[in-house]
């Protein structure tokens, strides 16, 4: 047999391998994350990016190629955890990454297993790129935002002022309906 390019084998073989892939693909597109070794996710990670931009092309052909790998051949029930993830993947993770060329995933190392010491990883989608995009601009803004806020502050002392003597000059006029309506009153009795 011949050795494998990217190093061992995760499985005993090739198809094992791609099995457990696959497998590993449909549990971070139903989940959104999930812990596994760091070698699994470092395999895991081109394979789910591959089937993210295949997503985001929407088409029938993308599909097929998408449920070739993300297929569950027991049953064929909407129920079955691959079709939650395909329906997942084609409508919710795709449209959320339309704007962004690769780099879906992100492994975040979180030290080893305590039965075997095996390094282990946290492999999870990254947010979409529009969160990222309104924050930055927010902090650039807060000069913008301190010097509009001194100047309304600015304009609203002359219009409290001018209020404050509006509701005085109201409070006479509604002192002066007063004596009229109990005169009115007076006269009905």
């Amino acid at each position: 047999m011949p050795t494998p390019s990217k190093g061992p084998r995760l499985g005993g073989g090739p198809a094992h391998e791609r099995l457990m892939l696959a497998n590993l693909a449909t549990a971070l597109f139903e989940h959104g994350k999930i812990t596994t070794t760091e070698a699994k996710a470092k395999r895991l990670r081109p394979l789910a990016e591959r089937l993210i931009t295949k997503a985001k092309r929407g088409d029938l052909h993308s599909r097929r190629m998408v449920m070739r790998v993300i297929n569950d051949r027991t049953n064929k029930r909407m129920s079955s955890p691959a079709d939650k993830a395909l329906y997942n993947l084609f409508s919710e993770i795709a449209p959320r990454y339309a704007n962004r060329n690769g780099g879906y995933t992100r492994i975040v190392k979180i030290g080893s297993r305590k039965g075997d010491n095996a390094p282990m990883a946290v492999i999870e989608l990254v947010e979409e790129l529009t969160v990222a995009a309104t924050t930055a601009p927010a902090k650039k803004s807060t000069a913008k935002k301190a010097a509009a806020k001194k100047s309304t502050a600015k304009k609203a002392a002359p219009a409290k002022a001018a209020a404050a003597d509006e509701p005085a000059a109201a409070e006479p006029a509604a002192a002066d309906d007063a004596p009229k309506a109990a005169d009115s009153d007076e006269s009905s009795s």
